[in-house]
């Protein structure tokens, strides 16, 4: 049993040629597409890339609404955990005062 021989460059050259060769025999053969039905592929190629916009802006809203959502959330978080405004010294003195006031009151 002879073995394996690998096909030197002349070989790979060649049998690429043929296949090129096949291939542009194939086109050359093929019918050419009537306008009638070009016409139709580009109304079909049209209607889908406008279904297709038409999803992509959907989306691109309900992203925009989800962010501007979020936003909210975050800006409202902040809010609640915004650090609380700091007594002056006359209005700790005044509830200490009363509830100074209020503790001698219960007393008597």
């Amino acid at each position: 049993m002879a073995g394996f021989k690998a096909p030197d460059f002349q070989d790979r050259a060649a049998a690429s040629r043929a296949a090129k060769e096949s291939a542009l025999e194939k086109l050359r053969t093929k019918a050419p597409i009537d306008p009638e039905e070009q016409a139709r592929l580009r109304e079909v190629a049209a209607a889908k890339e406008a279904a297709a916009a038409e999803k992509s802006a959907a989306r691109q809203l309900k992203l925009a609404e989800e962010k501007a959502e979020r936003q909210a959330k975050k800006e409202a978080a902040a809010i609640a955990n915004a650090p609380k405004p700091q007594k002056t010294a006359e209005e700790k003195k005044a509830e200490r005062d009363a509830k100074y006031a209020a503790r001698k009151a219960r007393k008597k």
